[in-house]
């Protein structure tokens, strides 16, 4: 794809994954809006894409937004489009994710991971769909590899990855009259704080279903992501190791299922020894 001179709007843009695309797309010409809850990592990240652009009349734009709250990302993006004009490409980025034993989460997490993971694509789309109509767009919803293999330890986030591929998938459908192209992102362990995050409440049986899985950069992903962008991939999975689970899980699930029940087992034979 020829990203000179579009507009993109990353939701989740200040760190991880959606930092890794917004300064891939500044490198290859693209004026970028990042949106994100916390200002100072939405300023220091502005100043890292604008060190990326191709040229200096290229654009950086940040505003604070809560992907959760509805009319805040109307108001927001709404201000965003009058001063930047309407994005060609939006890339729903924003998400989290807070593992742990299915009884150790509460219906209050379970909630604030909808609203974050899934509600926030369903907000940010809902807000911007008026303006692409008509005249066509790119619309990226970020899953994970947890949003097609169901993994211990990751009820409530599984649960709204799951959500986000039948959303992207339903809208595909619905938006390609409209020449408006849908893709959904499925990456696997990604190094990002993020996942620092997650480290510390993994329950070991989720460790033990990771150990030895390669843990791609940001930078892979947001590669990946631009590749399967230009050839308007729907399922975007990057990683070999990924797309091999995906179609291991896909067309051998029984396979997979022994393989994760054998590594939690050994966790709990470890523990009871």
């Amino acid at each position: 794809m020829t990203f000179e001179p579009k507009l993109a709007f990353i939701p989740g843009g200040s760190t991880g994954i959606g930092l890794a695309v917004a300064k891939r797309l500044a490198a290859l010409g693209a004026d970028v809006a990042i949106f994100a809850r916390r200002k100072e990592p939405l300023v220091a990240a502005a100043e890292e894409i604008a060190r990326q652009r191709r040229h200096s009349g290229q654009r950086v734009g940040w505003r604070q937004l809560d992907v959760t709250d509805a009319a805040q990302v109307d108001a927001v993006f709404a201000a965003a489009i009058a001063e930047l004009g309407v994005p060609d490409v939006l890339i729903n980025c924003a998400g989290r994710a807070l593992p742990n034993y299915f009884e150790r989460i509460s219906l209050a997490q379970l909630d604030e991971t909808m609203r974050i993971n899934f509600y926030g694509c369903w907000h940010a789309v809902s807000a911007l769909l008026p303006h692409l109509r008509g005249r066509g767009g790119y619309i990226v919803n970020v899953a994970s590899l947890a949003g097609l293999i169901g993994v211990f330890g990751y009820t409530d986030y599984s649960a709204s990855k799951f959500a986000v591929i039948g959303f992207s998938e339903a809208l595909r459908s619905e938006l390609a009259r409209d020449r408006i192209t849908v893709s959904v992102l499925c990456p696997p362990d990604t190094q990002t704080p993020g996942l620092e995050h997650e480290n510390i409440s993994k329950p070991p049986e989720t460790h033990a279903v990771s150990a030895g899985a390669s843990v791609l950069t940001a930078e892979q992903v947001a590669d990946a992501l631009l590749a399967g962008m230009a050839k308007r991939a729907f399922l975007i999975i990057p990683g070999r190791e990924a797309r091999f689970g995906h179609l291991a899980k896909r067309f051998f699930p029984r396979l997979v299922e022994r393989v994760m029940d054998r590594q939690i087992r050994g966790v709990k034979e470890k523990r009871d020894q």
